[in-house]
């Protein structure tokens, strides 16, 4: 029986269709198998190696490098000029997926016993090690969304189904590694932090074979190899980023929403412990808060189709700004009211969060053209690795501020779910301020800053890709 081809479109390639989207998730769902690891580095570091104090300076030297590491292999990949067989992009993502497969458990080698000056060493080339292949897999896998397709409704469909992999990429780990890597007094065993590592760097190397062999590239660049040809330049390129507001707008908004993530998330269990005082249900509830993002993934291609990408993450902003105001309501006492008020603004707020975050790669995808729309160069790898540079800042910032705030605001951590009652009623306030904060930052980087709306996007797509006018109109209208 003869094989069924594919179908194609106008320009030759396999048309657009569920296979891309599950592929890129797929891409995504391989990074966060090993990135997941990450939660568990300060406990395999502090309660297994020992290192305590140690750790923060060793934290402190490792983020010298994480502020260097994405724009450099950014600027490395963009000035690369070889004639790949299938694409450069492709390329550098098979290569990073190996190198994770080594790089992720290299950060667990266990020796607990080792001089601390052996511990020093084998942190850090961990770390460098696991972050250059991270960066060499994840960078060119952020730009290759442009690259798939120019059309918006598909483009909003990759960036939805690559929320659907990070969110299993993030929930896999998150819900098995507790079973496997904890003995049952609740202690870490470092060796199992080890093979699980390993393991979990194979499953994200298959997911992404599983992605490159499912990718077509559908808009192809064109690679000029003349030796008069200018030779990239990285402080250039930041300068192109700061005036591409479609990249400043989303980056603030994405640093707005991972300071809302991360940022609040030691703020929210204190509440649960002491103001709650039940913090099981606060798994319950954050399990919750990925349902309206579940929701909502099968809706973005559809919507963004008929509002457009800017329009519905701003309106989501909004969404997010008005339940933040709602977390600010406490009834006296902390009655049974008080907990489902807290849990159906958290619904609201997250809905807010899963409409933006559902477009928000497509939005930068659309960054990237926005670059070579106003300055005649792509520059997808720098693009991207300035915006995961700034993503990467504050989800180190976000948890180190409010952790000020937090012990300016009667928080001691020895007494750990015992806080005293005005604490944990601070720490009631402190959540809801701090998600409040992040939705206004998405609101300003999205409503004012972002300038690529409906029409603009439509304008910028003719004049790039004027051979498919017919078919972006079509997918505008």
């Amino acid at each position: 029986m003869a094989k069924k081809s594919p179908k194609l479109d106008a320009n030759g390639y396999r048309k657009f269709g569920i296979r891309d989207s599950v592929a890129y998730a797929a891409g995504d769902l391989g990074c966060n198998m090993s990135f997941a690891l990450k939660g568990t580095m300060s406990i395999f570091w502090t309660q297994f190696m020992g290192m305590d104090l140690w750790y923060a300076l060793l934290l402190i030297i490792v983020q010298v490098w994480d502020a260097i590491n994405d724009p450099l292999i950014g600027s490395i990949i963009d000035s690369d000029r070889h004639q790949y067989k299938r694409n450069k992009f492709l390329a550098y993502i098979w290569a990073g997926s190996i190198g994770l497969i080594i790089g992720g458990a290299c950060c667990f080698l266990p020796f607990p016993n080792a001089p601390t000056w052996a511990k020093f060493i084998i942190f850090i080339a961990g770390y460098v090690v696991w972050d250059a292949f991270y960066t060499v897999a994840n960078v060119p896998y952020g730009s290759l969304l442009s690259l798939i397709s120019n059309d918006v409704k598909d483009r909003a469909s990759l960036s939805a189904w690559r929320s659907v992999g990070s969110i299993f990429g993030n929930m896999l780990p998150m819900v098995i590694l507790p079973f496997i890597i904890y003995d049952k007094e609740n202690n870490l065993i470092g060796e199992r932090v080890f093979i699980a590592a390993l393991i979990m760097g194979i499953l994200g190397f298959i997911c992404f074979q599983f992605m490159i062999r499912n990718t077509t590239i559908r808009v192809e660049q064109d690679v000029n190899l003349a030796e008069e040809a200018p030779k990239f330049n990285v402080f250039k390129a930041f300068g192109n980023f700061l005036k591409n507001r479609p990249a400043v707008g989303a980056t603030i908004a994405a640093m707005g929403m991972f300071i809302g993530m991360q940022g609040a998330a030691t703020a929210v269990t204190v509440v649960f412990q002491s103001y709650f005082k039940n913090v099981q249900i606060s798994g319950i509830v954050q399990l919750f808060a990925m349902i309206p993002i579940v929701f909502f993934t099968p809706l973005a291609r559809p919507m963004v189709a008929k509002f457009g990408k800017k329009e519905l993450a701003t309106f989501g902003s909004i969404c997010s700004i008005i339940a933040a105001a709602g977390l600010f309501i406490i009834t006296p006492n902390n009655t049974n009211l008080d907990l489902i008020l807290y849990i159906v603004f958290q619904l609201i707020y997250s809905l807010g969060l899963g409409i933006y975050s559902t477009v928000s790669w497509a939005m930068m995808g659309d960054a990237i053209d926005y670059n070579e729309w106003k300055t005649g160069a792509r520059e997808e790898g720098t693009v991207y690795s300035l915006h995961s540079f700034f993503r990467k800042l504050a989800q180190g910032i976000g948890p180190s501020l409010v952790l000020v705030v937090m012990v300016a605001l009667g928080y001691v951590g020895a007494d750990e779910g015992n806080q005293a009652w005005n604490v944990a009623v601070n720490m009631r306030y402190l959540v809801a301020g701090t998600y409040t904060f992040s939705a206004l930052l998405q609101f300003v980087g999205l409503g004012l800053i972002y300038n690529l709306d409906k029409k603009t996007l439509t304008k910028m797509n003719e004049e790039l890709h004027p051979a498919n006018n017919d078919s972006i109109e079509t997918t505008e209208s």
